[in-house]
């Protein structure tokens, strides 16, 4: 019988992933009960220590990738923005308003203030933020420089005073993207996230009013008119996405190229970092990016959010934020060789470490063997116990396997010098639908997707095989737009999820590392649902999974430039080529079309695009009535 899958919460949240993974089947992590590895997701709001990348074993993963903080802390976003700026030119980084930080770039700023001041009068505004506080706090808004006071680094930007409003109230989007690689890039966006109100009417005139200027939920629900209704709006401050499409219908605007601009925004953010993120295989990232929407309809980025808020406020919270956790955890790809943890790789007679230290080259790290004896632990439950094998671990709580874990250590030299063996991936590809056939059908499967996932067959059946996760860590101290604990209260949950339908990872490109898939049991029981599929020898993610949408690579120019060291001149060349596709005649596109098929030897490689309520493939939306 196959183990539940285990995932573990640090600091006892959040709520919505404890209750969306046990109605999964999965169980919660409990040191009394288990050896220190045995378990098969660590979720924590705060960053991971280099160490816990170093000694992720094979069915571990992490809900961060190391090294993010250039996007997700105020001022390293600025600058990194500046730079991509600098280095690529404006016409695609313009989404940006005008930053300093402050007391560095306090010069730039007054010669900044002053030129605007003689060219524009006095109605220019600034928003100053601190550079390592989030939810709104110590945020505030002025026109004149004698208003600007603070006493610790700060962030000043051009104050979007145009907004588009909607019943005379400012909003912002909250949009999810997740990266399951970094190397390759892949990047995906769920179709549903949160339309942020303020709650009280837009007025320039009352600049102090953060109720009327600021979105944060973490503000506005104790605003006097948060249970108001207002307009349109209505009582609270949050939409679902869902509802924002509804209302950009009923306003005869072009949703197409707004999604774009925003998915556009999202991939060359990403792009500032992804060179120098190490790899990691085994970890997700899940950001918020907050963007808001002018009254010419133009989107710029406002912040980029480290573990995005996952309260439950309202039911809209309840809505997205359910169905988003789900989706994540699919994406994830998790299989039966998970579950079976250390028993899967003492089958292969090996046991190796998921993130490997970059040695001093007179260090050797040959491949080391395992020739440990499982120890037997017992877990207890209220139903009885049950009994199973895990291997020996390092941890202070048990000082009797010192001599062991010593014994062990001298074997293999240092603990992060433990690999894997060299394995031909060929004969693992050759040997799954063999394996398929033999056992774990229906019954094991059941017993690790649950049908709680909302993932369905027939959206499957219409994928490509997906891309790996992949990166290193940063300190706790560096990342600062966490948005995670919004409020303390959380409302009652309810609601179901559709059918459970399973995509694997795929091998993943060798970046200092080496990722081996044991066999696909699965593989032989989906019938035509083509699990894995490559574009000239280069694995393809699949183009959606639940409700994320595949944004990045979108085309077969952008797979190759992520090929082995990502080029990002290419794939911006592609973006600015793909958004002016948007307003480009069909006979132009079906020259270029024809163009890129010739260059891939006639094979197919097409993307969705984000935003609209079906998604339609780019090809479609580009070709003329």
């Amino acid at each position: 019988m196959a183990a539940s899958l285990v995932f573990r919460l640090h600091d006892r949240g959040p709520e919505v992933v404890r209750e969306v993974l046990l109605e999964r089947g999965w169980e919660e992590y409990d040191q009394e009960e288990r050896e220190e590895e045995d378990w098969n997701l660590y979720w924590r709001r705060s960053a991971f220590r280099n160490s816990e990348y170093h000694n992720l074993l094979p069915w571990q993963r992490l809900n961060h990738h190391p090294k993010t903080v250039g996007i997700t802390r105020k001022d390293c976003l600025a600058r990194n923005l500046r730079r991509m700026r600098a280095t690529f030119g404006s016409s695609l980084y313009d989404f940006s308003p005008t930053a300093f930080i402050l007391p560095n770039h306090y010069t730039r700023f007054l010669s900044e203030y002053n030129s605007l001041r003689v060219t524009r009068g006095p109605s220019v505004y600034w928003i100053c933020k601190p550079v390592d506080l989030s939810r709104g706090r110590g945020i505030f808004i002025f026109e004149d420089i004698k208003d600007l006071v603070y006493d610790c680094s700060v962030i000043v930007q051009r104050y979007i005073s145009k907004p588009l409003l909607i019943s005379g109230y400012k909003f912002d989007l909250r949009i999810y993207a997740c990266v399951k690689s970094f190397h390759p890039l892949t990047v995906y966006i769920h179709q549903e996230g949160l339309v942020r109100f303020a709650t009280e009417k837009y007025n320039l005139s009352s600049l102090s009013n953060l109720y009327a200027h600021l979105t944060n939920t973490s503000i506005n629900k104790f605003g006097p008119f948060y249970k108001a209704a207002k307009g349109r709006v209505g009582q609270g401050c949050k939409w679902t996405m869902s509802k924002f499409r509804h209302f950009l219908h009923s306003q005869d605007i072009n949703e197409l190229l707004l999604w774009q601009r925003i998915s556009n925004i999202v991939t060359l953010t990403l792009l500032a970092i992804a060179p120098s993120v190490p790899s990691c295989p085994n970890c997700v990232e899940l950001f918020g990016f907050d963007i808001l929407v002018d009254v010419t309809l133009k989107p710029w980025l406002l912040e980029v959010n480290y573990s995005p808020a996952l309260t439950l406020d309202c039911q809209v919270d309840i809505t997205v934020k359910r169905g988003l956790i789900s989706d994540l955890i699919d994406l994830m790809n998790y299989t039966l060789s998970d579950s079976l943890r250390e028993r899967a790789d003492r089958r292969h007679g090996y046991k190796r470490l998921c993130f490997r230290a970059k040695c001093p080259s007179h260090v050797p790290t040959p491949p080391v063997l395992s020739t440990f004896e499982g120890t037997k632990i017992q877990k207890r439950r209220s139903g009885g116990q049950s009994s199973q094998t895990l291997p020996p671990i390092k941890t202070l709580r048990q000082p009797e396997k010192t001599n062991q874990r010593q014994s062990r250590q001298h074997a293999s030299g240092a603990d992060y010098q433990r690999r894997l063996r060299p394995v031909d991936s060929n004969q693992i590809y050759a040997t799954r639908g063999r394996l398929a056939n033999e056992t774990h059908r229906d019954k094991t499967r059941s017993l690790i997707f649950s049908p709680c996932s909302r993932t369905n067959a027939s959206v499957v059946n219409r994928r490509t095989c997906p891309a790996l996760a992949p990166q290193r860590s940063l300190r706790v101290s560096e990342v600062t737009s966490h948005d995670d604990t919004e409020t303390e209260a959380e409302t009652e949950r309810s609601g179901e999820a559709d059918t459970s339908s399973l995509i694997r990872d795929t091998p993943h490109r060798e970046l200092g590392f080496r990722r081996s898939k044991l066999p696909n049991i699965y593989s032989g029981s989906h019938g035509a649902v083509r699990m894995e599929r490559t574009l000239n020898g280069q694995h393809v993610p699949p183009l959606r999974v639940g409700d994320f949408i595949r944004t990045f690579p979108f085309n077969a120019a952008t797979l190759r430039a992520s090929r082995h060291e990502l080029d990002v001149k290419v794939v911006i060349q592609e973006l600015h080529k793909l958004t002016a596709q948007l307003a480009t005649p069909g006979e132009r596109l079906r020259r270029e079309e024809e163009e890129v098929k010739e260059e891939t030897d006639g094979e197919e490689f097409d993307a969705l695009l984000w935003g609209p309520k079906d998604p339609p493939l780019l090809s479609q939306c580009f070709k003329p009535a």
